[in-house]
């Protein structure tokens, strides 16, 4: 009574008892918190490919430890990502109102615009966190070999950088709009 279900990759099994009575219906409401955990999983792999530029740096520092002060610029770079999440987040957290008495304060158009703010940023944080990772690690063992490639490797880090900042202005605008 096992189930199979490929990722790909890899096949995960799904265990399931004979005797085990079914589940009763759900809701549609009552899948938000599966969506949820999904969602974060999927953020999770997708922020590990971020750390494959530090495997990159390592593997340079054991290979040419004199050039290892300059492959950290993909590591700088994804840290002012996680700046652009926080000024997002200081900015919309100020603006959250609690209710004055029965009656809310926070409308639905502030909590929406908010919310897309939010999403804004993160997503384009992420898309950016994982070019900066990919670019970082890639570029990072090659200008090792041809130090004429780092010019081209800042290039391409700042332009996967503006992906976050962009995301970013979005969010800032959004934020006001509320």
């Amino acid at each position: 009574m096992n189930k199979y279900y490929s990722t790909g990759v890899s096949y995960i099994v799904i265990l399931q008892s004979p005797s085990a009575p079914l589940a009763p219906p759900r809701t549609p409401h009552s899948n938000f918190p599966n969506h949820g955990t999904n969602h974060s999983v999927r953020a999770g792999v997708l922020l590990s490919r971020g750390a494959v530029s530090g495997m990159g740096i390592a593997h340079l520092g054991v290979n040419k430890p004199e050039l290892i002060m300059k492959s950290i610029v993909p590591v700088v770079m994804a840290g002012v990502l996680g700046i652009y999440g926080l000024i997002i987040a200081v900015i919309i957290a100020n603006a959250v109102t609690p209710p004055e008495g029965s009656k809310p304060a926070y409308s639905w158009f502030s909590a929406t615009a908010h919310f897309g703010g939010g999403v804004a940023c993160g997503l384009s944080g992420l898309a950016a966190g994982l070019a900066i990772g990919v670019t970082g690690d890639c570029m990072t063992r090659a200008s090792a070999e041809q130090p004429k490639l780092f010019v081209g490797m800042v290039l391409i880090l700042i332009f996967a950088e503006a992906l976050g900042l962009y995301g970013l202005i979005v969010g800032l605008i959004l934020a006001s709009k509320a």
